[in-house]
């Protein structure tokens, strides 16, 4: 019998089930089948990872077009509430170096000549996953010391949720210090380039966070100014350049002098430090004065306020400034500082990597102000669990007791292991 219906005819379940299948349906189980293909892939991690940032990118594209960026919002008049509630500052920001002249100090030994050029053996190089240099550079720093594990072994403590766009320094100290504590580790700001080869000489590695630049845009209007991190294992005077093992460049990547101080400056000049506890005379020796943790960030002060007073137009020298007085508790003049460097102009990501300017603006009462920024920030990074700490802080401050502890568990669900927004939800059980 043919397969064919001839016009007219009435066709029997036997025909219906003879009948060809029809391009739509064949179309519909293929699209089916490439599909499950599709997820079975995608399950890969390999080959999520290589995805995932692709998506992400559409993602963040789509929201800046619907939310476009500006321009970080510059500083609002203060409160006349201040006046009454903060003292007023004893030194202003314009007369941080001019202490009471003291006994002249004993010179320093003449420091011992170091070799023209060093090269320390590379770790095995890693290339970072989406938002995971500084785990990934940690991982190959700690690897140069025999550690066995990877990038991802630091960001399943340090970052759970892989959105998280940033593991600061004192993230990246924890994990060495609980996870790693057969090694010691030192972070100071205010680093130079001669310390940094006096510690490469001495055969230790340094690891060090500085400015990133995107090669294509992730919304209209991207500056592509971004964080990143870098593992410097060796320097040659002669070509004056660092080597450094780049988890986004690649290994053993050339660095100039001058490019590299540009790019470090814009984070406080911070470095890492991790070495054997045997070592640590020698590292001790090798920093000096900056050992001592207050003395290295006074030193550092002191050296953002000459910046400052080099170059008035540089809005990072006056941001480090702010960030240096922060840490000594001088919250008035700090936000001084973070004023004058919000008027000059910041790129857009800086609120996602520092914290400074949400700290001053809180110890001051100027709530307006970082309810500004952290909602600049939120724009730019929604999961930006540092930005949504502060905003929650500031609606408690305002009264809005439900916010806040809303702000609160946005932080906690961005990153699971933040103790700091723990903290704040159980502030407010236990005040409330």
């Amino acid at each position: 019998m043919s397969n064919i219906i001839t016009s007219g005819a009435t066709p029997t379940d036997d025909t219906i089930a003879a009948m060809p299948l029809r391009p739509l349906k064949i179309a519909s189980l293929t699209s089916l089948g490439l599909a499950l293909v599709a997820a079975l892939l995608y399950a890969y991690p390999p080959i999520q990872r290589r995805v995932a940032w692709r998506i992400d990118r559409a993602y963040t594209y789509l929201r800046g077009v619907a939310a476009p960026v500006g321009a970080m919002p510059t500083p609002l008049p203060p409160p006349d509430l201040q006046v009454t509630r903060i003292p007023e500052p004893t030194v202003t920001p314009a007369a941080i170096d001019t202490a009471t002249p003291g006994p002249t100090p004993t010179q320093a030994p003449t420091p011992t000549p170091i070799p023209q050029a060093i090269s320390l053996a590379a770790p095995a190089w890693e290339e970072q996953d989406i938002n995971n240099c500084g785990p990934a550079t940690l991982a190959m720093y700690l690897r140069y010391y025999g550690w066995k594990g990877d990038q991802f072994t630091i960001a399943e403590l340090l970052k759970p949720q892989r959105e998280d766009r940033n593991v600061n320094v004192e993230e990246l100290a924890y994990f060495v210090r609980t996870r790693a504590g057969w090694l010691n580790l030192e972070y100071r700001v205010g680093g130079s380039l001669e310390l940094l080869k006096r510690l490469l000489a001495a055969g230790f590695p340094v690891m060090i966070e500085e400015s990133f630049y995107f090669e294509e845009p992730y919304w209209p209007n991207d500056d592509l100014w971004a964080a990143h991190y870098n593992l410097l294992t060796g320097y040659d005077d002669a070509s004056q350049h660092f080597t450094a093992q780049d988890s986004f460049h690649g290994p053993d990547q050339m660095v100039s002098y001058q490019k590299l101080d540009e790019y470090w400056q814009v984070f406080n000049r911070v470095y890492i430090l991790i070495y054997p506890p045997d070592q640590q005379e020698t590292v001790k020796s090798i920093l000096g004065p900056d050992w001592d943790v207050d003395a290295n960030r006074q030193a550092a002060l002191e050296f953002a306020q000459g910046e400052t007073q080099e170059d008035v137009q540089n809005a990072f020298a006056w941001f480090n400034l702010g960030t240096n007085l922060v840490y000594f508790e001088r919250y008035p003049e700090a936000a001084l500082a973070y004023d004058q460097a919000r008027q000059l102009g910041l790129p857009q990501r800086m609120l996602r990597y520092q914290f400074g300017p949400f700290l001053a603006y809180f110890h001051t009462g100027r709530l307006a102000d970082l309810m500004a920024l952290t909602e600049y920030a939120l724009q730019r990074t929604p999961n930006a669990e540092e930005a949504l700490l502060w905003q929650g802080w500031a609606l408690y401050r305002l009264g809005d007791i439900s916010a806040a502890q809303a702000s609160f568990r946005q932080a906690l669900a961005a990153n699971s292991n933040y103790s700091d927004a723990q903290y704040a939800l159980e502030f407010i059980q236990q005040n409330q």
